[in-house]
Order: C-alpha cells, then structure tokens, then sequence
C-alpha cells in the first residue's frame, strides 16, 4: 500500500474534515495517509521544502508552489464573512496603523497576502502563531494584529478592538468569495490518483456532515478553544459548499485573488493549470 505524507491543521474546520478519510470510515484509494497537523504557516513552508504529498496551503503560498502542486476541488476554506481581521488595543483607522508593526500569522498566510493587497505601508510584520497574536498585541510587542481561525470568535474577551474586515474588503473590492486556503497534492502524484484522493476528501467531508458528533473527540484532541459554541461556530463558518466543491464562482475567486497578487509582484507568474489534468 502507497504511504502518502498528509498535513493539515489542527483547527476545528480541517479536523472535521479529514476525520473520516483519517479514520477509515470512507471507502478510498489504496493508500495509507501518514497525518501531520501543523499550524498553518508551518505547513506553507513544509511545502516549499516540497515535505507533503497532501496538504492545507494557504492561497498565498500556493501562488509560489503552481510548479510543482496542484489545488484539489474539495477540503478548502472559501467563503464570505470568514475573513481575516485586523485588530488593535484600541479603536483607530488602517491610515494610522500605516508604518506600525502588525503582528500577522505567517509570511505566506493568506491574511498577510490581503493586508498587502490591501495597500502598501503595511510591511512591518512581527511573525507569530495565529493564537499568539492576541497576546501580543495585550503585552504591547504589536500595535496591531491580523487574526484568523477561532481568534476571530475571542477577541472580544480581551476587549480588543476590529479595525478592518479584510475578508469584507476583498468581498467589496472584488466581488469573490475569500479564498483562505486550499488543499494540494504534488503534481508528480499523477492525475489519477489525484482524482480519486479529491473524490475521496469530498466523501469525508459528507461523512462528517451526516455525523456530526462522531468527529468531536478528535477535534477536541487539537483544538485551541474547547467551548462547543466556538467549535461549533468555527466549522459553521469555514466548512460551507465550497468545501465541497470550489464549483465556478470558487475558481473564479482563486484565479482573481492569484491575479491581483501576481499583478503586484507578491508571487511570481504561472501559466500552469490549477488542477490535475
């Protein structure tokens, strides 16, 4: 049987996702997934070390692995309203937070591809773990943060305060959906069994669906929040249709968002396909 490396993060959303195709209760392909769950900008950069047959990728990175990655269909978070957000100690404006140090989750992070996008003035960057950027900005390392994952749904209770939707903004500016992350496989997999695997995360993602309280114990395992209502609102907000499958609007907000970056120089230009072929 074919071992494949297979990361993802240890959020609510993806282990929600993967539990089924982790955990035997789907029929697959005659391969055994080695898991590896990591923070997601770790998994960024196992990739570019080329580390995982299969993993999680934020969108921004995976504007600097097109040679050698393809996207899958299904497993990814897209949407609206699950943007990245900006936060600070206290209420003030993006114009003058221009200059200051941002606290983000990653170098390759997709919340660190919109706040460029968004406008320049913003590359002073302390890179932290996305749930140790809340911290930051309390201890005064930061004068502001860009948070994702269950932080979007805490940090109130540290009485910080959102400056800008940066999922809002993109939806404004272009239209599209967020796209936040996806799930590749390399391309030397072979479109085949890329096919099958893609079918295969779909299936898992179905099984979830149809039992929901059967995936808890392990997406409590990894979990940083362990308040149901926060799981519970974190996979209602980043597992949705798209996840199913990304279907044209999907696609569209993929290609858009690659785009825009490699118009601004952020990530090199690719004439490859997105998808096994």
């Amino acid at each position: 049987m074919q071992q494949l490396s297979l990361g993802y993060s240890p959020c609510p959303n993806d282990t929600f996702i993967f539990y089924g195709l982790i955990h035997g209760k789907i029929s697959s392909p005659d391969v055994e997934f080695i898991e590896r769950l990591e923070d997601v900008e770790t998994l960024n950069q196992l990739a570019l070390e080329g580390q995982l047959d299969l993993t999680k990728i934020s969108y921004h990175a995976f504007g600097h692995l097109r040679k050698d990655y393809v996207l899958l269909h299904s497993g990814g978070a897209l949407g609206r309203g699950c943007g990245p957000l900006v936060i600070a100690k206290q209420a003030t404006t993006m114009a003058q937070l221009r200059g200051k140090k941002i606290a983000i989750p990653g170098q390759l992070t997709t919340a660190n591809l919109l706040l460029r996008l968004y406008s320049d003035g913003y590359e002073d960057v302390l890179i932290l773990p996305f749930d140790k950027i809340i911290e930051a900005i309390e201890q005064g390392q930061a004068d502001a943060g860009v948070i994702i994952h269950e932080s979007r749904f805490t940090y109130r209770q540290y009485g910080l305060e959102k400056v800008l939707d940066l999922g809002e903004w993109w939806e404004q500016e272009s239209g599209y959906p967020i796209p936040l992350g996806g799930i590749l496989a390399k391309r030397a997999l072979g479109t085949k069994l890329i096919q099958q695997i893609d079918t295969a995360l779909c299936e898992s993602i179905k099984y979830a669906y149809a039992h929901p309280q059967e995936p808890q114990t392990y997406i409590k395992q990894h979990a940083q929040e362990l308040d149901d209502d926060v799981i519970r609102n974190h996979i209602e907000l980043y597992v949705n249709d798209f996840s199913l499958d990304l279907g044209d609007e999907g696609i569209q907000a993929v290609t858009c968002l690659l785009n825009r970056a490699e118009e601004r120089g952020i990530i090199p230009v690719s004439k490859l396909p997105l998808f096994a072929e």
